[in-house]
């Protein structure tokens, strides 16, 4: 299919839900690899050309004359002297001819050398430095525009994302939307919390404009104003929408449960800053934070768009398929997928991240295994819980920047050491908790068949070699927490790319006949990228909003600096944390954490890496426990509705029938008190 086919055979919608979505990711990932890139260029040209920094611009010929007549300015000078009228108003002196001579001897040596400079820059010049300067300054511009509209880029993903996701009706919330009651409800409910943002942000805005401070980004106030609006236009175009819906009535209760999670944190926050502090611009100040972070929040899009991408190729079957042969029970491939997914996660920044990217195909393939429903969805609500605390996890970066008590290798390595708790207090309750006898194959049996298996993956694993060393050698870039964003979607970008020339005959996971189409495949994972992205991200700005609630309440204020014991601070602490992580998301909630919390814990002799890996945990505990349960809410938009639901019937005892909330909530909550409490025991 040819670009004039392309161009008119998608509808409106589907360019709108795509093509800008694309452009704003493509742009970030040209903006970091450019500056990568346009550091290795300085480097390579000053290697190539001596003092390249010289040569970066064409010095002009000097105006002045490097072999002047001295006698003739030595006239000049005296004649301005007798004419300065200065000998009224003070007594004159007389003209020092040396002093002038030796002055104008200086001059004309600096600019015999300024010429002399000018003719080796102009001599140097050739149309190899021409065209390698016009690339590198070309690359130079692009980087450094993309990396000053950092925050415009963002509030652009942020609002194209979310009104996608309206018009979608795809919002994080307790239930799916599935009657019309239920639409109306939930679409009324966005409407007036759309609304109550516009509000705020039009009055933030006029304050700030009226204000006699210097508007630094003036772009973003008035992009604010008008995300909004489109918001809100949104809820109102989706209220007189007519729908198709599976049941024609359901209790108001029900109807209550499909607002999205972000729409009762606007009530909130409108209640305490309109009707307590009458601070009409309050929710869009503190909805405004999200944007001095950026570049994080970007990358949040980016790993989301690089799981989407990654869910369209054959890499997480044929990974899947190498464990087969040994034909283990469910159990322990649900161990085996946490451990798996760890890596992911840890590049990823965040459970709920590892989970809209990743969660349909560990379900997926946990069931193919013969895993129950409620074993499957236990394990990949917490797939992502265990690695949040491996390098080079973002949300432990942002914990690093923000408290200069811990640094990330401290953070990391204890990081390590919590991963390996939490993996094994998951082994020994899925163990304990097994409906039938723990098997595995012998290794006669599955050995070459697993070996075989890996065959298929050696493709894989040479491209991401190739694109990593390539950086490396290249770029002299190498994976880390700050490269991996910009890395990552090259490499899967790699992967699509071999499997859509090299791949063809093999079947993929979905039936669409134009599956095995490159652009099909970017146009399927951006549509669905940024149906994600628009909820979790505005998800993240409502929970900057609450925490600022939070902050300005002083709520926190009335904790005691000081504790009897400890062990009343651990508790006191592990309360607090888990009720944060059950209403806000990672990144605010560390912000929130930093500035409160953290003071009080080190104050009380809690080491503070200790502190932040009780909170990382902590967090999780929150996101799986309920009534929010964030990465359970998550994980149901991504297995579908009719799963969970089915899920639902199945169990012949009160654990079978919650094992997919009672397993996570057991296993972190165990972690959680091992994690607080075991060091605190070996330095006593």
């Amino acid at each position: 299919m040819g670009l004039k086919e392309i161009i008119n055979f998608r509808s409106g919608r589907e360019w709108f839900s795509t093509l800008p979505v694309f452009i704003l990711l493509l742009s970030v990932i040209i903006a970091g690899n450019g500056e990568q890139i346009h550091s290795r260029l300085l480097n390579l040209g000053e290697l190539i050309w001596h003092d390249y920094f010289s040569l970066r611009a064409d010095i002009p010929t000097p105006a002045c004359n490097p072999n002047p007549d001295f006698s003739v300015e030595l006239q000049k000078l005296e004649a301005e002297a007798s004419e300065s009228g200065l000998e009224d108003l003070f007594e004159a002196e007389p003209f020092d001819r040396q002093s002038a001579l030796i002055s104008l001897q200086n001059a004309s040596q600096l600019c015999d050398k300024k010429h002399q400079l000018a003719q080796q820059n102009q001599a140097r010049i050739s149309p190899a430095v021409i065209a390698f300067r016009s690339l590198e300054t070309t690359v130079a511009i692009v980087s450094l525009w993309a990396f000053e509209k950092q925050r415009m880029i963002l509030i652009l993903t942020i609002f194209i994302c979310a009104a996608i996701c309206t018009l979608k009706q795809k919002h994080i919330a307790f239930r799916p939307i599935i009657s019309l009651q239920q639409h109306r409800v939930s679409t009324l409910a966005q409407l007036l919390g759309n609304g109550i943002m516009l509000l705020s942000a039009y009055y933030y805005r006029h304050n700030i404009y009226q204000s006699a401070t210097v508007v630094d980004h003036p772009e973003i106030y008035s992009l604010l104003v008008f995300g909004f609006a489109v918001l809100t236009a949104s809820s109102v175009f989706q209220l007189f929408k007519a729908g198709h819906f599976q049941k024609t009535d359901a209790s108001f209760l029900h109807a209550m449960l499909t607002i999205p999670l972000y729409v009762y944190m606007t009530f909130a926050v409108a209640i305490y800053f309109f009707l307590i502090e009458g601070h009409w611009a309050g929710p869009a100040i503190f909805f405004s934070l999200l944007f001095d972070q950026a570049g994080l929040f970007l990358n949040i899009g980016l790993y989301i768009w690089v799981g989407m991408l990654l869910k369209r190729t054959q890499l997480g079957d044929l990974v899947f398929k190498v464990f087969v042969p040994w034909r283990m029970s469910p159990e322990l491939l649900a161990f085996v997928a946490i451990i798996v997914m760890a890596v992911p996660t840890a590049y990823t920044g965040a459970s709920g991240i590892i989970i809209i990217a990743m969660g349909a195909i560990v379900y997926e393939e946990l069931r193919r295994a013969g895993a129950r429903r409620q074993l499957a969805l236990a394990a990949t609500a917490m797939t992502g819980s265990a690695g949040v605390v491996l390098r080079p996890c973002l949300l432990v970066v942002l914990i690093a920047a923000l408290n200069k008590e811990v640094v990330t290798d401290q953070l990391f390595s204890w990081g390590l050491k919590t991963f390996m708790t939490t993996a094994v207090v998951f082994f020994l309750f899925a163990l304990i908790t097994k409906r039938e006898k723990m098997h595995l194959a012998p290794v006669k049996e599955a050995l070459n068949p697993c070996l075989r298996a890996l065959v298929p993956l050696l493709p894989y694993t040479g491209i991401v070699l190739l694109i990593y060393l390539a950086y490396f050698t290249l770029l002299n870039v190498s994976m880390d927490e700050f490269s991996a964003p910009i890395i990552l979607p090259v490499i899967i970008l790699g992967l699509i790319i071999y499997e859509k020339l090299f791949v063809r005959l093999v079947q993929v996971s979905f039936h669409d006949k134009d599956a095995h189409k490159f652009e099909y495949t970017i146009r399927k994972a951006t549509s669905e990228s940024s149906v994600h992205i628009g909820a979790l991200l505005l998800l993240m700005g409502l929970s900057f909003v609450l925490g600022g609630v939070i902050e300005r309440s002083e709520l926190l204020t009335n904790i005691p600096e000081s504790f009897s014991s400890i062990w009343l601070t651990l508790s006191f602490l592990v309360i607090v944390l888990v009720g944060i992580g059950m209403i806000m998301d990672p990144f605010g909630a560390v912000v929130l954490v930093s500035g409160t919390i953290a003071q009080i814990a080190y104050n009380n002799g809690i080491n503070p890496v200790h502190f932040w890996m009780i909170t990382l945990v902590a967090f999780e505990l929150g996101y799986l426990t309920p009534p929010v349960a964030l990465n359970h809410l998550l994980t149901r938009q991504m297995v579908g509705h009719e799963e969970t639901s089915l899920a639902a019937l199945e169990g012949d005892s009160f654990w079978y029938r919650h094992e997919k909330i009672l397993l996570p909530l057991v296993t972190m909550g165990t972690t959680l008190l091992l994690v607080s409490v075991v060091p605190i025991l070996f330095a006593a």
